[in-house]
């Protein structure tokens, strides 16, 4: 049998999904589908395809790796819906990037998917039940269309239902894939068939072990493959209720997981904390799972009637932990992040040991040992481990006059990482979050901050002697900076391996542009989560060698597919992407005059912008994926959500009294019309030009070419325009709040400031456009809309920025600080790669017409690249150093 040397499963959208042993478990979203969703049905019965849209991307947002689209309904044209749904999802950048599960019962309805997908897909499903032929057939097709694909087991004689049954459908699937097809093993995933337990039938007493065992044998056995399947199924018999439902699903997933499972469609609201399940309800569920009991139905049956409505076990007295060992009262501690005995029991441990070191070495290690493993297995989350590192710190702190007085030179750090966000971003948030995960992980941290040149970076790393370098940055033209950054590292022979992070940076660019530059290692770590696998990785003797070589193997293959693949397939040239503009009907639209034109600085009381805060992103920060407010509910997550929540509004509450931050704005309103097809003139105090850029990816029959200035009317038209851009902080105050709690060893408080500072911000933009339509400008002055919908964007207009998907373009920016006297009114600054100082800081455009939408410009080819470079009068070069995440090439 012939071998790749990528042995891992890739899939893609816009950016790749690897499945590899460190994945733990890829979450399949299931609300794209007509048979799992009454209102994704409906809307596609109704032909409201942009509305589905947002189905799927609250499933992206919520953290789905792989979106499950299912078009099988007996009133719709499947092929029609497939293939229009699939080409609505590649023209929304946010929802393409991650990858499509194509699925269907029906081979035409596959087919039309397979044409039309964007990136790699996964078939869901083919399978031997109408005979090799068409098996091998479908099997081929897929290949040829560079899919994976899941196979259930299923043959010519029926379903899978034992554990010998599913082994021997999966192996002869196997077979013919690999040895006769060709088809790349990693490539496939089998479905052995998740069956309802405890129904009271004896044939069903095995249907969950007979599921393990042969999830096990198919990853020892058939080399390479992966397992799926749907985790719902099992609990058929426990309808309505929702307690055991919940126990069962989690319980079931635990040991699918540890006998190989490595993805499934999962709903995240169905699922209970594993080490949470109260004791006796979980003894009895895995009796029937497991099938350890003759009554184990009975048993579960019997119990499950006590657990109906909202049963929620009765934690015991707070105090009794504090009767266990000293070790163990640390270990609860650091699990909790209780504080309050911190020094207490470190005391007691120091006394009890030879060396005060000890006490971190051994005690509370092992306590954040546990806090690791927690972590690492989804059982704990970023809010908590962010509260152990604050007890690991205090512990560390009364230690070190102990440790001082006993210095003997030695070290037991696991490791010394520089952290850095580099020169022209002033975003840390993320990169913090990293260095405390790290910290909790006995690894040692220099934070540089933000703004820093590469110098710095070069000359801390080689006085230090540092193991890695982290690299963070929020805004498109970090990208380079990290470039530029390992070209001078490799020119000085710096042999320090380079970790990348942040939400402009992806595995693809780390891959493409940077780790050629640099014959060391560069690494993407795509989460916190990620960071001491990789870490630890590059440090540790037994692990480095092999991990470096399966890293540098990965990049290259990742690379050349990159650089290899067709560059002008689905692109119009600019000429014809122009020809096929948005054409509104500016004969009958008279642009609404506004009430005021000119510039206007606002202040307001924070008070004031409680209300419009968006508490959604506010939970991504932490990476906690859910939408607000149904998270704090949510199985897995809610409870850790609703105690940060707790902990965010107590916050809120002080910097509203004590008024910690300020809230400061600019905006304006003036005269413009669009020249040139892309260019908006703006007539103000002196005449300047908004440049936007035009969306050039082919689309379905029909479907424009859109950019910005496409919602302002033409010069030629006769009509007079409007458009109005805005500047707000409310970034004064919390950086020196943040390095008060930092002074007192709070990494927690010192990130949540900021994180809330960042959602005041956005909630001063929200609350100064919703006054711009009303009142300002005056073009939507009867709306009546809630918080919810000011959040789904149901309002007319829209307000843009520059540096996101409608405008990447963040050149932009200086025009709007010139119009508006932003650093002088408001004193927000520009750094030289253009992010906004305060990081807490929000800017944009605002556009009235009222069929103005948010869009994202996508990948965008050479030839509008040298024409935009004209237009603002700058190199080619300089252009394509700006723009570079969006060109084509």
């Amino acid at each position: 049998m012939s071998r790749t040397n990528k042995i891992n499963l890739q899939l893609s959208g816009l950016e790749p999904l690897f499945v590899t042993e460190e994945s733990i478990f890829v979450n399949v979203g299931e609300r794209t589908n007509v048979t799992g969703s009454r209102k994704f049905l409906r809307l596609i019965k109704e032909e409201k395809y942009n509305e589905a849209l947002s189905v799927a991307r609250e499933q992206v947002e919520g953290g789905a790796q792989i979106i499950d689209v299912n078009m099988d309904e007996g009133m719709l044209d499947g092929v029609y819906a497939m293939t229009k749904f699939l080409n609505l999802i590649a023209a929304e950048p946010d929802i393409a990037r991650v990858p499509v599960m194509i699925d269907s019962s029906k081979w035409e309805i596959i087919e039309a998917g397979l044409k039309v997908v964007q990136g790699k897909a996964v078939v869901n499903s083919i399978s031997l039940k109408e005979g090799k032929d068409t098996f091998m057939n479908h099997a081929k097709l897929i290949k040829r269309y560079g899919a994976a694909v899941i196979v259930m087991a299923f043959d010519e004689d029926g379903q899978a239902d034992t554990y010998e049954r599913r082994i021997e459908i999966c192996k002869r699937s196997y077979d013919i894939l690999v040895n006769e097809v060709g088809f790349p093993a990693q490539d496939i995933i089998f479905d052995p068939n998740i069956f309802p337990v405890a129904t009271g039938m004896d044939e069903h007493k095995l249907n969950a072990l007979d599921f393990f065992r042969a999830t096990k044998w198919i990853r020892e056995n058939l080399p390479y493959a992966n397992i799926s399947g749907g985790v719902s199924n099992v609990s058929f018999s426990f309808r309505g209720n929702d307690t055991v439902r919940e126990a069962m699903h989690s319980a079931f997933l635990y040991h699918a997981i540890q006998n190989g499972m490595t993805m499934g469609i999962v709903n995240p609201e169905m699922l209970e904390i594993y080490d949470e399940i109260d004791k006796t309800l979980l003894e009895h569920v895995e009796d029937v799972l497991l099938n350890r009991r003759e009554d184990a139905t009975e048993r579960l049956l019997d119990l499950a009637e006590t657990f109906k409505g909202d049963y929620k076990v009765n934690e015991k007295a707070i105090a009794e932990w504090r009767n266990g060992s000293v070790q163990e009262r640390l270990t609860h501690s650091l699990v909790k992040g209780i504080d309050e005995f911190i020094e207490i029991d470190v005391e007691e441990a120091r006394l009890q040991s030879e060396k005060a070191i000890e006490v971190i070495e051994v005690n509370l290690m092992a306590g954040m040992n546990v806090v690791g493993d927690l972590f690492g297995s989804g059982k704990m989350f970023l809010p908590q481990v962010v509260k152990s590192a604050r007890v690991m710190k205090k512990a560390v702190a009364y230690l070190l006059p102990f440790i001082e007085a006993q210095k003997d030179g030695k070290s037991s750090s696991a490791g010394k990482v520089l952290m850095a966000t580099v020169k022209g971003d002033v975003h840390d948030i993320g990169k913090n979050i990293v260095a405390v995960v790290l910290g909790c992980n006995n690894f040692e941290i220099i934070d540089l901050g933000v703004m820093v040149p590469p110098e710095k970076i070069i000359q801390t790393a080689i006085e230090h002697n540092v193991d890695i370098i982290g690299l963070s940055g929020l805004i498109t033209p970090s990208l380079d900076e990290m470039v530029y950054l390992a070209k001078e590292l490799d020119k000085l022979n710096i042999k320090i391996p380079i970790m990348i992070g942040g939400a402009t940076t992806s595995r693809a660019h780390t891959a493409v542009k940077i780790a050629p530059e640099y014959k060391q290692t560069v690494v993407h770590v795509n989460d916190a989560s990620r960071a001491v696998t990789v870490a630890s990785n590059l440090l540790q003797a037994e692990t480095k060698e092999r991990y470096v070589k399966a890293i540098r193997e990965e990049y290259d293959k990742l690379r050349d597919g990159y650089l290899n693949r067709s560059r002008d397939k689905n692109f119009h040239s600019i000429e014809d992407a122009r020809k096929n503009k948005l054409k509104l009907d500016w004969d009958n639209f008279t642009p609404i005059t506004p009430n005021f034109i000119g510039t206007k600085t606002i202040e307001v009381e924070l008070s004031e912008l409680v209300d419009f805060i968006d508490w959604t992103p506010f939970f991504n920060s932490w990476e906690l994926y859910g939408k607000y407010p149904a998270i704090l509910t949510d199985e897995i997550v809610g409870e850790q959500a609703t105690n940060l929540f707790a902990d965010a509004q107590e916050m809120l509450q002080q910097i509203v009294s004590e008024k910690w931050l300020t809230a400061k704005g600019i905006l304006g309103i003036f005269q413009a019309n669009t020249i040139n097809d892309d260019d908006i003139e703006v007539q103000a105090q002196f005449t300047t030009k908004f440049l936007t850029l035009r969306q050039q990816s082919q689309k379905t029959a029909g479907a424009p070419n859109i950019a910005l200035a496409d919602f302002i009317a033409p010069k030629d038209s006769g009509k007079q325009d409007y458009i109005g851009c805005f500047c707000v902080t409310t970034g004064f105050g919390v950086d020196e709040k943040a390095a008060e709690f930092e002074k007192q060893l709070d990494d927690y408080n010192s990130i949540l400031v900021k994180a809330l500072g960042d959602r005041f911000a956005e909630a001063f933009a929200e609350y100064l456009h919703l006054k711009v339509r009303k009142e300002i400008w005056g073009y939507a002055s009867d709306e009546n809309l809630s918080n919810q919908d000011l959040i789904s964007e149901e309002y007319a207009g829209i307000r843009p920025a520059p540096g996101y998907p409608a405008c990447p373009d963040h050149l932009e920016k200086p025009t709007i600080w010139k119009l508006l006297n932003v650093e002088k009114e408001i004193g927000v600054t520009l750094t030289e790669s253009m992010a906004m100082w305060p990081a807490s800081s929000v800017s944009g455009y605002y556009f009235a017409n009222p069929q103005s939408k948010y869009f994202g410009l996508g990948k965008i080819k050479e030839d509008q690249i040298i024409d935009y470079a004209k237009r603002r009068g700058i190199s080619t070069e300089m252009a394509t150093k700006w723009l570079s995440p969006n060109i084509a090439d």
